[in-house]
């Protein structure tokens, strides 16, 4: 690892941990990515959070993600992020699966394997977090409610 990469690893560390810390599954590989939506049931809510450096941006998603799914009585059944910009092989995967311009951050639901909701960056930004929060909220009580 080159000095950039480890300086850039050591910058996105505590963004990582935001979300980890409120148990997201964090997907550093092609194949967990693969493994993980593979596992699936079509029932199960998936709610995926790609993070990024940006802190424009991301330090509206990252926040509004852990509030939401900790406080929101109607929560996704599974949790997941993966890292735009660190773990790009695992990235790339994700974004196959949500068919939608690659955009970072972002948010994404997915029932089974189905993308039912897909919040980009520009949905994020210059908005405040409470807005985020509640378009999340209607999405995980619209989706995610059994």
């Amino acid at each position: 690892m080159d000095a950039y990469q480890a300086y850039m690893r050591e910058i996105a560390e505590p963004m990582r941990k935001e979300l980890t810390n409120y148990d997201f599954e964090e997907l550093t590989t092609e194949d967990d990515v693969r493994g993980f939506m593979d596992n699936s049931k079509a029932d199960e809510t998936t709610f995926v959070v790609i993070n990024s450096v940006c802190g424009c941006a991301a330090g509206l998603a990252r926040p509004a993600a852990v509030t939401v799914t900790n406080q929101n009585p109607v929560k996704p059944d599974r949790l997941a992020t993966v890292f735009a910009g660190q773990e790009r092989p695992a990235t790339a995967a994700m974004r196959e699966y949500i068919d939608a311009a690659p955009s970072s951050p972002s948010f994404a639901l997915f029932k089974g394997k189905e993308l039912v909701s897909f919040t980009a960056r520009e949905n994020i930004e210059n908005r405040s977090i409470e807005d985020i929060m509640m378009d999340l909220k209607e999405d995980f009580d619209k989706y995610c409610a059994k």
